[in-house]
């Protein structure tokens, strides 16, 4: 077994991804919210395996006995963001890393073009698992690999895109007057 999880289809929320950011004075880390839908039973199994296996790697971290009440990054988007549509039927798991993630399209060429991946669109990600110990709070956290992104869909955090409101036009030479 393996603390490593290829995701299915999921869906990207609060990517920061092209920059790292800093969350109330923490280090800057890139990191992503992989909305999982509930009926996508083989990531959740593979993500549910994977912690187990981070848990027994990393119990010389967590104590003798890991607790009960470990805090876990898979979550229920029911529970945790009863009030975002987004999440509605859904687990989420936040990914993190220091470095960069690798970001590629459908047919796995790197994406360069930042508007081309957003919060709202669809893909797979590369996820590890692992234990940590930090001023006495314990828990399994999800480290962020790489992403591809294999569709659009509408733009989360109320922002629309450019290409979503506008359409070319022709501008005649005396507009500009």
């Amino acid at each position: 077994m393996s603390t490593k999880v290829v995701t299915g289809k999921v869906r990207f929320s609060y990517a920061n991804v092209w920059e790292p950011q800093s969350v109330n004075g923490s280090d800057p880390k890139y990191s992503v919210s992989l909305i999982i839908p509930k009926s996508d039973k083989k990531t959740i199994e593979k993500i549910k395996a994977a912690i187990e296996v981070a848990k027994q790697e990393g119990a010389s971290k967590l104590g003798k006995k890991i607790p009960a009440n470990l805090k876990t990054p898979l979550r229920d988007g029911d529970i945790d963001r009863p009030d975002d549509e987004a999440y509605a039927d859904s687990y989420f798991v936040n990914a993190n890393s220091f470095t960069k993630p690798g970001i590629v399209d459908k047919n796995v060429e790197p994406i360069l073009d930042q508007t081309e991946f957003y919060s709202g669109c669809y893909g797979r990600a590369s996820i590890t698992f692992y234990a940590y110990n930090v001023n006495g709070n314990k828990g399994i956290a999800c480290g962020l690999q790489n992403l591809q992104k294999l569709e659009d869909g509408g733009p989360l955090g109320g922002k629309s895109r450019p290409e979503d409101d506008f359409e070319p036009v022709e501008i005649e030479e005396d507009f500009l007057g």
